[in-house]
């Protein structure tokens, strides 16, 4: 015999499992957070944050903060290769 599902009742499985995928938190972001935190990181944030400063005041100039930006990216990729894989099970 051949039975045939309500799709209401469909509906209400799925915000169940999408609320379980919201709980999960990933590792690198949460790392990536703490390590922008650092000494080291800092410095290189308030340099990328006042050229962004400095380029949004000007209306027309060349200059942009690519510079800034990747000394920014690696000071935290560096911070966040060495704690990173003590995290990886």
């Amino acid at each position: 015999m051949l039975t045939y599902d309500d799709p209401a009742d469909e509906e209400e499985d799925e915000p169940a499992e999408e609320e379980e995928e919201e709980e999960m938190v990933d590792p690198l972001e949460t790392i990536r957070a703490k390590c922008e935190q650092t000494e080291h990181c800092v410095h290189y944030k308030e340099r990328l944050e006042a050229c962004e400063t400095r380029v949004n005041s000007r209306s027309n100039t060349e200059e942009d903060c690519t510079e800034e930006l990747f000394d920014f990216l690696h000071a935290r990729d560096h911070c966040v290769a060495h704690k990173l894989f003590h995290n990886v099970k």
